[in-house]
């Protein structure tokens, strides 16, 4: 048996040449697609004034990862995924650019399609790249580095929301907004281009004539297969459920039910915000030495308990507190999900699994938010936060069950020859 390497801290991933380029190329992204998001959402209000219409560019935005999702990751397994992220930033480089020439109700539809056509290429970008990781950080390393990925996914969201809200706010034109989203692709497909093909080209044999339905299978086989994929992709997927609705419901139950003025909304923002920054910066390395399965389980518990609290508050500084400890079990969570993804997934397979994942919340996202109109009005909505408590802490249930027995690996599932974690 050989002994466990030390994990790796954050600054040790950032000294490895490859994967501090991709992290800076993502840096910059995450910020022009924060600034592009919330600058389409501004762009449809001023035009139309219209919730509907707003409605309509959120299902836009998300409808591809929902639809498309799966199919993106055949493809991404079958492809240089190198190749497929540099493609995916020229192209998304060129279509934000026509967000420019919308200028009236008339030419909505071009904003709608060009929304889709954009987030249809970030599903081939986004499991493109969570698959090219471990090809360039050790094992030991991916907790740090997928900590550190959700740690800048949320600051430049947060710079880049506040510079589109500056935009349109004080100057009331948002084709800077889409201009400098456009350059920051192109920045992004420079320093992806800076990567070490052979940092991405291992051996990944393509299956000739292998048919998009058999692909798909094939994958969702090697989920099967594998108890901490499956005790994953189903606790993940519950969790959604029970968020989504929690995400829907947070505005009304400041402004309806606590009365908190909309000067306070920055506060407790940036009270969640800062927590899943710090935690990535501060836990990455101990997390490392936990295992991502009792990470995923405790984070799911915890943030069932912090919902349900949240469902009996009565002044404004209890949602900030509880937005700040619950910040702290959201960036773990998600880069747990990360880590047992990219080493339980072996390289064959590992796009299709993350898009099989992505796809699989997003739409349990989609359902649960559109549950939560319904039983907002019918238990209000302090009861949804208590059913969503109770939906989150079935996913911490799940979890604990389907990963006992499971142990974490190198990443080896779905290669010829291997042998599965039994069911």
């Amino acid at each position: 048996m050989t002994s466990q390497a030390k994990p790796l801290s954050a600054r040790d991933v950032l000294r490895i040449p490859d994967f501090r380029r991709l992290f800076t190329g993502q840096v910059i992204s995450d910020f022009g697609d924060a600034l592009t998001s919330l600058a389409l959402l501004l762009v449809v209000n001023q035009l139309t004034g219209s919730t509907a219409a707003l409605a309509l560019m959120a299902i836009a935005l998300a409808l591809p990862q929902v639809t498309v999702g799966v199919l993106a990751g055949v493809y991404v397994d079958r492809w240089d995924r190198r190749k497929v992220m540099l493609a995916s930033d020229l192209l998304r480089a060129v279509l934000v650019l026509g967000f420019v020439f919308v200028q009236s109700v008339d030419m909505l539809w071009l904003l709608y399609l060009l929304a889709t056509s954009q987030a249809a290429l970030g599903t081939f970008f986004t499991p493109a790249r969570t698959a090219l990781i471990p090809s360039i950080v050790p094992r030991d390393g991916l907790m740090a580095a997928n900590s550190l990925s959700q740690a800048s996914r949320l600051a430049a969201g947060v710079l880049g929301s506040g510079a589109a809200g500056v935009m349109l706010g004080v100057f009331g034109v948002a084709w800077p907004a889409f201009a400098i989203d456009s350059l920051t692709f192109v920045l992004s497909f420079l320093f992806v281009l800076r990567i070490s093909a052979s940092s991405e080209l291992g051996s990944r044999p393509a299956k000739q004539g292998a048919s998009v339905y058999r692909s798909v299978v094939e994958g969702l086989t090697v989920v099967r297969q594998s108890r901490l994929l499956i005790g994953t992709l189903i606790s993940a997927t519950v969790i959604m459920l029970g968020l989504g609705a929690i995400n829907v419901l947070f505005v009304p139950l400041l402004i309806n039910d606590l009365r908190v003025p909309a000067t306070w909304f920055g506060a407790i923002d940036l009270a969640q915000t800062s927590s899943m920054i710090l935690s990535a910066l501060v836990l990455a390395t101990l997390l490392s030495r936990v295992s991502a399965r009792r990470v995923i389980t405790v984070a799911m518990g915890g943030t069932a308990v912090i919902t349900a609290l949240l469902a009996g508050v009565n002044d404004v500084w209890q949602v900030i507190v509880l937005l700040f400890a619950v910040g702290w079990l959201i960036t773990p969570l998600q880069a747990a999900i990360s880590t047992i993804i990219q080493t339980e997934a072996g390289d064959a397979v590992r796009g299709r699994v993350a898009a099989l994942l992505s796809t699989a919340t997003s739409t349990a996202s989609v359902v649960s938010m559109g549950i939560a109109g319904v039983f907002g009005d019918l238990i209000g909505v302090r009861g949804v936060f208590v059913g969503g408590a109770a939906v989150i802490l079935m996913a911490a249930v799940a979890a604990f069950v389907l990963f006992r027995g499971g142990h974490e690996r190198a990443a080896s599932v779905g290669h010829t020859g291997d042998q599965p974690i039994a069911a």
